[in-house]
């Protein structure tokens, strides 16, 4: 095996350890199951509303037959807004992770620790302050 091929194994490793792959896989299988969540929201709740308007129990069935095919624009625009709402609770998510990141970053860090030095120095400031009182 030569040292090119190893040397990208190791930072596979290295990168498969780290966390971020599981943080990914995590959001990819929450995603997955927020999908039939969202599909659900659009097909039982939103479409039934808008049916009202359009007389159409969902916008699958709308189409248009040109000659022999069929368009079912209906379904383009059901999956036009499961993405729409699917992105809109992205951005949120996003949102309020960054929201959350500048409040950890806008807290200032704790002061230093004083050096050895510094506490000599303070003890021997001291001293002289209480020798100048004694005065």
């Amino acid at each position: 095996m030569s040292e090119k091929t190893s040397g990208l194994i190791a930072e596979f490793k290295q990168f498969i350890a780290r966390g971020n792959v599981m943080d990914m896989a995590v959001g990819v299988i929450v995603g997955g199951a927020f999908s039939s969540i969202s599909t659900s929201l659009i097909n039982d709740i939103i479409m039934p509303v808008i049916g009202i308007f359009v007389r159409e129990d969902s916008f699958s069935s709308l189409s248009v037959t040109v000659g022999t095919a069929v368009i079912t624009y209906g379904n383009f625009i059901q999956a036009v807004l499961n993405f729409l709402i699917m992105a809109l609770v992205v951005f949120l998510m996003v949102k309020t992770i960054n929201r959350l990141h500048r409040k950890k970053e806008a807290a200032p860090p704790p002061p230093p620790a004083p050096s050895k030095e510094e506490l000599l120095l303070a003890e021997i400031r001291d001293l002289l302050k209480a020798d100048q009182s004694k005065k």
